[in-house]
């Protein structure tokens, strides 16, 4: 009797086990912006590859357009486990880590192949682990694209932005970029950007291509100075704890899943940006200007003060690295 006993409890232990290794994992990505832009592309290719790779064993249910939450709540909401994976933008990460600042650092990357070659590199890499300690692991960098400073007047070199005031994110290292070259930065809701501009209430502000273009910035601009002078990027980001506690085959699929599909969002974004650029560029309403490289040369060496200023906070090493993936190939 005792012997039948403890085999039932064994077999009764035994299907608790398999029971629990069969249970379809759910992973809940949440972002914020529409499904026809390159980060909901992403999202849903992530949802496409890992259903398609681990049928019955994970489900990704991508919840676009802030359905659940913000960016600046959606981080608090992978700590307490209520979502799984968000893509906020790389700055709305202060509160966690000031490595990440190195995006926002002014003139800092020539152009998006050397921004690639420094987060694909060692340092970049090392970067998705600064969080760690805090609970979040990141999972990816996702490009929106370099930002080009736009104008009432014509800016070739740093002199030419003196006395503008400039629409600028909630960024210190933004502040201290504009000031750098005696321009007023005045920090506004995104969502006032185009009537600003239009009233004359701000000379001008700072985005990449595809927000220039479909905020229609450009209508009510005169010059668009092409500076890839900064970047607007997102950080795929999990919490700690679920990711180490995905079993190791799954995590390894799921990781996988994740790099096919943040290239392909990031080849989404690079078509964008061209294709923006032309668009502005064919409707006459703003002139773009190109810097040469003498004047690019000026803009940097008017920026280095304000790498300086934030060196303490985010690393020399991790700065120097920046800078050394713009003179690979």
């Amino acid at each position: 009797m005792r012997f039948l006993k403890i085999s039932v409890t064994a077999v009764a232990l035994v299907f608790a086990a398999t029971s629990l290794q069969a249970k379809e994992i759910v992973i809940k990505f949440s972002h914020v912006v529409a499904e026809n832009t390159p980060k909901g592309k992403m999202a849903n290719k992530f949802k496409e590859l890992v259903e398609k790779r681990l049928p019955g064993k994970v489900k990704v249910q991508v919840f676009p357009n802030s359905q659940l939450y913000g960016d600046n709540k959606v981080l608090e909401a992978i700590l307490l486990g209520d979502v799984q994976l968000a893509a906020p933008s790389l700055s709305k990460f202060g509160k966690y880590t000031k490595k990440l600042q190195v995006f926002d650092l002014p003139f800092l990357f020539k152009d998006i192949h050397a921004v690639g070659r420094f987060q694909g590199g060692p340092v970049g890499q090392k970067l998705l682990m600064s969080m760690e300690s805090k609970g979040l692991t990141g999972l990816g960098y996702l490009h929106n694209g370099l930002k080009q400073l736009s104008a009432s007047r014509a800016l070739k070199v740093p002199s030419d932005a003196n006395g503008l005031k400039f629409r600028i994110q909630s960024s210190d290292v933004l502040v201290a970029q504009f000031e750098a070259v005696k321009a007023l930065p005045l920090k506004k809701p995104f969502s006032e950007v185009f009537t600003l501009l239009q009233t004359k209430a701000i000379d001008g502000q700072e985005n990449t291509w595809s927000n220039i273009y479909s905020k229609k910035f450009f209508e009510v601009q005169d010059y668009v100075t092409e500076s890839n002078h900064g970047l607007i990027d997102y950080l795929i980001v999990t919490s700690t704890e679920f990711w180490k506690g995905l079993p190791a085959d799954i995590r390894g699929v799921v990781s996988k899943s994740m790099n096919e599909a943040v290239a392909h969002g990031n080849q989404v974004a690079l078509d964008k940006a061209t294709s923006d650029r032309k668009r502005i560029a064919d409707s006459g309403r703003s002139k773009i200007l190109q810097l040469s490289a003498g004047d690019r040369a000026k803009w940097v060496e008017a920026m280095k003060p304000v790498w300086k200023k934030f060196e303490g906070q985010i690393g020399k090493d991790i700065i120097d690295a920046a800078v050394k993936s713009n003179m690979m190939n």
